[in-house]
């Protein structure tokens, strides 16, 4: 039977703790005994204990987590958990749109390495985060959302105000859900529910309590469970050294944010089979790069040139923690090597996308020490020759990065690769789903994990303004900056009131060209026209003055060395317009997806796609628009 991320759950949710179940009909707790007792427990250990109210039992559960903050927005249904929050001293965010909650709670996730949290109230408040936490689980990202419900059971009025479905519209968007019934059960929920967002694929959970058990009291005595261990699969290790150790193989390797927590192992991995290392875009960093072997992210055709030209020398890749996902890969346009030895904690994405020689279930930071321990075994001799390689693509990418292509507006490639050296090693650079968003990951380097984050997998429009926020509030020693888009920014601009509002000194560049002009260019090759793309003309100085906003133009390349500056310097958040244009600059991402896209079609559809396209450029008879 095929392994998917649900049925692979089941065995976690087993490690986790009894009763515990993570597929489609989510988690009902027993009722506990009062006050239990926990003798293996040390009396000091962490955990919730006392006579506390449900509220107060949840805010002591999600401290004790370590959370940074809690995103929400309160409702009649929640009041009792947010006062919670305030008498405990728990930090807490409150956010201008629901939708922005479990966003910032990802972005939270995602800076610091800890599991995010967010709290909602049931029916629109749960509806309108959905997108949201739709993209932590689709990007693996662990984060876990106290969803109060309305009142449940056989006694539950009808024609509660939000009485939706809220355990089950959870579900859709969840690796598993918690439905809590009784006061008692909310701390342990709680703790589990942050044991399985962690474990195996990271991702969201739920964890739903009907709003009348806040109020009541219980005697609880939970401490903290113990982390569930990562898998190890020693025979698929054993199988991956034996193709290693042929000295005779050319090794590459590809890193994922799955390799985020092994940063020094996968240096030194690299070095010592003397690899080229190319990254996903979400594991930009995992190595820095300017490292000897960094050759940038992707590594087809797709991604950097430096990348592509490394890995065609190369005959073995190791994956580690990459799921090779449709947009990372211009819709699985993968080149072949004779193996792969794919590594990921996920059995569901082992071998799946590109077909696995050796599939090893198991932690990347584990099998890199595995692998630095037999070290001896798979030792390469230094290879000048591919880092000399290696360096004048770099350079010659960065040159070309720097140089000015456009000029009807402001060069994309110029402004990202400006913007990415004036933020710093350590800034913190969000990307939105824009026409410059493959430019971004090409121009913009980093130097340590965590530090360039985009909306991968489910590409969400407006993702970065509210998870640029998030980031700010949970890192607020780092610089911050948000590339966005126009038609970005209208999904989810008015979320920059909350930076103001917080005094979070974030800096949010629209590129504004007044089109969805990544759809432009998806549509006008395959239809000969665009349709429904243009934009609206904002005043975004005017937009920036009503949300208590500093504002700033760059209109030309001239500007953009000044302009970028200048907004880095700032000291509260800028709204800053960028009056870009997209004419005449390479997306090699794009010309990627195309190519795989035209080779998968038949003979047929390629006729038909060609007649369509030159009736329609010999006879325009509509606008585009």
């Amino acid at each position: 039977m095929e392994m998917t991320r649900r049925t692979a759950l089941g065995t976690v949710g087993a490690a986790a703790g009894a009763g515990l179940s993570a597929g489609a009909k989510g988690q009902d707790l027993p009722s506990p005994a009062p006050a239990p007792i926990h003798a293996e427990v040390p009396p000091q250990a962490p955990g919730v204990r006392g006579r506390l109210s449900g509220a107060k039992a949840a805010a002591m559960a999600l401290a004790a987590e370590g959370v940074p903050c809690v995103f929400g927005v309160p409702g009649a249904q929640n009041n009792e958990f947010w006062d919670a929050m305030k008498t405990i001293g728990l930090p807490y965010l409150l956010t201008s749109h629901e939708s922005a909650a479990p966003v910032m709670a990802d972005a939270s996730a995602r800076v610091s390495g800890r599991v995010g949290a967010f709290a909602l109230i049931p029916g629109p408040g749960l509806t309108n985060a959905l997108t949201g936490i739709g993209e932590a689980l689709l990007d693996t990202i662990p984060i876990v959302g106290l969803v109060t419900d309305v009142k449940r059971g056989p006694s539950a009025p009808v024609g509660q105000v939000h009485a939706l479905s809220n355990a089950a519209i959870l579900r859709t968007v969840t690796k598993a859900v918690f439905e809590v019934h009784h006061p008692g059960q909310i701390a342990a929920a709680i703790f589990r529910a942050f044991r399985i967002a962690k474990a195996g694929p990271p991702g969201p959970v739920g964890v739903v309590v009907p709003y009348d058990l806040l109020s009541m009291v219980w005697d609880y005595d939970e401490p903290v469970p113990p982390e569930i261990a990562p898998p190890w699969d020693e025979a698929a290790y054993r199988k991956a050294l034996d193709v290693l150790r042929d000295p005779s193989r050319k090794v590459g390797i590809y890193a994922g944010l799955g390799a985020a927590e092994a940063t020094a192992e996968l240096a030194a991995a690299a070095e010592l089979l003397q690899a080229p290392v190319a990254t996903t875009v979400s594991g930009k960093g995992v190595i820095p790069d300017d490292h000897p072997l960094a050759v940038g992210w992707g590594y087809g055709s797709f991604g950097t040139k430096a990348a592509e030209r490394a890995f065609k020398k190369v005959d073995t890749v190791i994956a580690l923690g990459a799921r090779y996902s449709e947009v990372s890969t211009a819709n699985y346009n993968v080149p072949k090597h004779d193996h792969l030895i794919h590594v990921d904690i996920d059995p569901a994405v082992l071998g799946k996308n590109v077909p696995a020689t050796v599939p090893v279930l198991a932690d990347a930071r584990l099998f890199l020490a595995r692998l630095l321990a037999d070290g001896d075994l798979v030792r390469r001799p230094p290879d000048p020759q591919l880092l000399r390689a290696v360096h004048q693509d770099r350079a010659a990418e960065r040159a070309q990065h720097h140089e000015v292509k456009i000029r009807d507006g402001v060069d994309p490639m110029r402004f990202l690769a400006v913007l990415g050296e004036a933020i710093g090693p350590e800034g913190l650079m969000f990307v939105d789903v824009t026409a410059s968003t493959h430019w971004a990951a090409e121009a913009i380097r980093r130097q340590a994990p965590r530090r360039y984050v985009t909306p991968a997998d489910n590409q969400s429009m407006g993702w970065a303004v509210s998870a640029a926020i998030g980031a700010q509030r949970t890192r607020p020693d780092l610089p911050v900056a948000c590339v966005t888009g126009d038609g970005c920014f209208l999904m989810s601009g008015l979320e920059a009131s909350t930076a103001s509002r917080m005094h979070l000194p974030v800096k949010l560049f629209v590129l504004d060209d007044g089109a969805y002009h990544y759809m432009q260019m998806l549509q006008e090759p395959l239809f000969g026209r665009t349709t429904a793309t243009v934009l609206p003309r904002l005043d975004y100085a005017a937009l920036a003055r009503g949300m208590g906003l500093a504002s700033l133009a760059i209109a030309s390349n001239d500007d953009v060395v000044g302009g970028v500056a200048a907004a880095m310097a700032h000291p509260g958040p800028i709204l800053v317009r960028v009056a870009i244009s997209y004419n005449g600059r390479e997306l090699r991402w794009l010309e990627s997806l195309r190519s795989s896209y035209l080779e998968k079609l038949g003979t047929g559809q390629k006729a038909r796609f060609a007649l369509r396209f030159l009736s329609r450029a010999a006879n325009p008879a509509l606008e585009n628009d």
